[in-house]
């Protein structure tokens, strides 16, 4: 499990757009030599194991315990480093892979839109499964 997050008001906390954040990321692991770490594999099982560490947060809540974690406080600093580090992963697997995430997000909005137009899925209790 990974510590709460520092804030992001210093001048180093915040890139600007995915490619700077996929730099930083490049950088961070070369200066560390963890590039031959950093395969696909490797990198997608990093993120299902992050992904699970996230999971764990909501693991016995009730629906409104979950939305209640929207509220400022460690719990949703917690959940907050644990969805840093499925984005990081996630970035990072986009560079080996050299997948253009935001291209490839709205690719799949728009496969979804047509999948799931809105006429079929008002009143459904299951159109947030969409994603």
């Amino acid at each position: 499990m990974t510590s709460p997050l520092p804030s992001a008001s210093s001048p180093t906390a915040s890139p600007d757009s995915l490619a700077q954040l996929q730099q930083r990321l490049r950088d961070f692991a070369a200066e560390r030599d963890w590039q031959p770490f950093h395969s696909p594999k490797n990198l997608a099982s990093a993120l299902i194991v992050e992904a699970g560490e996230l999971l764990e947060h909501f693991q016995w809540l009730t629906e409104d315990q979950s939305r209640a974690l929207a509220q400022p406080g460690p719990a949703q600093d917690a959940v907050a480093a644990e969805m840093a580090d499925v984005l990081l992963y996630l970035v990072q697997l986009a560079s080996a892979l050299e997948v253009d995430l935001l291209d490839a997000a709205a690719r799949k909005m728009v496969v979804n839109a047509a999948k799931y137009p809105v006429a079929k899925a008002r009143g459904r209790a299951d159109r947030a499964s969409a994603l």
